[in-house]
């Protein structure tokens, strides 16, 4: 699949098919993928634990999230609960070495008298406030999105959920003080179309984005878009035709409540 075709593709699959289960190899592709992923400071501080829902513990299973939208996490074979490792921004200055070292940090012959006397000493006295929300939370973004594009280009679908108790599921899991749980994507072969009704709503694009000037909107080329559309980056809008009734029949085959909500 081609790079905007899987951006575009890159809707939420909820409704995944529960009796297929997902090859290892295409998770750790998508692992691979957040890996290789941009971090601050090149600190690693994201982290993924997979949870095979086929040989997941009773205890570990009842923790997972799922006041809203419960059934996509009662359906997915494959959860991937996204953590920060809090304390890997302790190792922050021997992160900058090793990006100096491949050089990809600094210039010049005096670029470790700079480290040592200059970015060190910052990154030492910030580590603390660094492993709050914040930078390490959006590299962690970055990781999902790209090994969310990588399972599209795989043919998987995901959709993240949140929790009201994250400690619960970092208890059943072992997950050590230092790790805080921030999203668990459920992954799996998608039981509805590959269309999933169509490009869900989003604000207009001149309202997310300025130039120069907060009330100045970025200008938008419709050639741009007439590209994109080609492309298929930028897909029909839902709801397509027939999306009603999809819907029904995976509630009916899945035996879902009425109410799909919870």
């Amino acid at each position: 699949m081609e790079l905007y075709d899987a951006i575009g593709s890159r809707r939420s699959f909820r409704f995944l098919d529960p009796d297929r289960p997902v090859e290892i190899e295409k998770i750790q592709k998508m692992l691979e993928a957040a890996r290789l992923a941009s971090h601050f400071g090149n600190n690693n501080a994201a982290r993924a634990l997979v949870v095979n829902r086929a040989t997941a513990t009773e205890e570990q299973l009842e923790s997972l999230p799922s006041p809203v939208g419960g059934y996509q996490i009662q359906q997915a074979p494959i959860v991937i609960l996204w953590y920060i490792e809090q304390n890997a921004m302790d190792e922050a200055a021997q992160r900058l070495v090793e990006l100096v070292e491949a050089g990809a940090l600094g210039y010049g012959p005096d670029r470790f008298d700079e480290l040592n006397d200059v970015l060190v000493p910052i990154m030492t006295a910030a580590s603390e406030n660094l492993k709050q929300p914040g930078l390490v939370d959006m590299d962690l973004g970055q990781a999902v999105a790209q090994a969310t594009l990588v399972a599209i280009a795989e043919g998987l679908g995901c959709c993240c959920q949140g929790s009201a108790n994250w400690q619960r599921v970092e208890k059943a899991f072992g997950l050590p003080e230092s790790c805080r749980i921030v999203v668990a994507q459920t992954v799996g072969y998608p039981a509805e179309s590959r269309e999933a009704g169509g490009q869900r709503p989003r604000l207009p694009f001149e309202e997310l984005f300025q130039y120069n000037a907060i009330d100045n909107p970025f200008p938008r080329s419709e050639a741009v878009v007439e590209e994109l559309k080609a492309q298929r980056m930028i897909q029909v809008p839902a709801k397509l035709p027939g999306r009603e009734e999809e819907i029904e029949a995976l509630r009916v085959k899945y035996e879902l409540p009425r109410s799909g909500m919870i």
